[in-house]
């Protein structure tokens, strides 16, 4: 999937849907079942993610991008501006959020359709009204489908990469996270790792751009051998990284883009929760997946922790070492069916 796409000489150019969700990998999978109902309700057209420049080979992976527009803003706010060439694409879908400037960045474009949610600062948008306490799959595919878009939330696998994993059968252990409030501590995933080891099962540590001291400190302390470490200096590129998780024995990993990835492809995992509740960004319910939540008496039942701080979030501290190694023993052993 290239970032432009040229159609051919003398051929008029196919019509667009332009899908705003320019957030990270995490956000990405999460609307995967969105784009197969986009994708299946309006053939013939070009599919585009506006989306950071370093998720396009993972928009490439669904089979439902034709092509990304590079577009991001720190954190999650909205992108100041698309650069967008051409003419107005014939429907834009706000994935983005539920406010006035991601709808105004998609209507600056001009676009004969706009899907999104209302909202009283943009009251020509007759959307469906937004839902605080909806997991994120189910929000997308409920605003398609007030606009007539059928889509399923359990929709939501990714094929399994050609290429050989360079660790099968291994426990992949991913230690990073965005926010600090969603890292456990780094001596307990290590713990974990030595843990398991000391088990029989082969261990390898997975990191993102600019984690390499994180999961090097996780490897070290758990007594893995080198090569146990994937990535670091930079992403691992998404067809290794996929062949990994593709034919892990499972993963541990919080909140983060990696416990999607495995939920996309079927890896059985164990996620750690922390400031937000895994009913909103949890896996699907089933053996697959275990999830570990901790939330006190009188503490919010969605949102009890801010999900961007930077220290590690209360009821992530929760989680002990010995539940995590308790609950990848209990997970199912068969590789999942491809």
């Amino acid at each position: 999937m290239s970032h432009h796409r040229r159609d051919a000489p003398g051929n008029p150019p196919r019509p667009s849907v332009l899908v705003l969700r320019a957030l990270g990998l995490g956000d990405l999978l999460t609307a995967v079942p969105s784009l197969r109902a986009l994708r299946a309700a309006l053939p013939g057209r070009d599919v585009v993610l506006a989306a950071p420049a370093r998720l396009a080979q993972a928009a490439a992976a669904t089979g439902l991008v034709d092509r990304l527009l590079p577009a991001s803003a720190p954190g999650r706010a909205v992108p100041a501006a698309l650069p967008w060439e051409g003419p107005p694409p014939e429907l834009a879908v706000d994935l983005h959020g539920n406010g006035p400037p991601s709808h105004l960045l998609l209507q600056r474009l001009g676009p004969r359709r706009l899907f999104a949610y209302r909202h009283p600062e943009t009251p020509d948008i007759e959307g469906p009204e937004w839902l605080a306490d909806e997991h994120e799959r189910e929000r997308w595919c409920r605003l398609l489908g007030w606009y007539g878009v059928r889509a399923d939330p359990e929709d939501l696998r990714i094929p399994a990469p050609d290429e050989p994993s360079p660790a099968p059968g291994a426990v992949v252990v991913h230690p990073g996270a965005d926010a600090g409030a969603r890292r456990w501590p780094l001596e307990r995933f290590a713990s974990v790792a030595r843990t398991l080891r000391a088990c029989g099962e082969e261990v390898v540590v997975t990191a993102g751009a600019g984690e390499a001291r994180l999961a090097g400190r996780v490897a070290a302390e758990a007594g893995l051998p080198p090569g146990a470490v994937f990535g670091g200096s930079g992403d691992v590129p998404f067809a290794t990284l996929c062949a990994l998780v593709s034919a892990a024995r499972c993963v541990v990993v919080g909140d983060t883009g990696l416990a999607h990835l495995a939920t996309a492809l079927g890896t059985p995992s164990v996620v750690l929760f922390g400031p937000v509740a895994p009913r909103l960004w949890g896996p699907p319910h089933g053996t697959r997946h275990r999830v570990l939540w901790h939330r006190g008496p009188g503490e919010d039942a969605l949102r009890p922790g801010d999900a961007h701080g930077s220290l590690p979030d209360p009821r992530l501290l929760r989680i002990t070492v010995e539940e995590v190694v308790e609950a990848v023993r209990g997970l199912p052993t068969t590789a999942p069916a491809r």
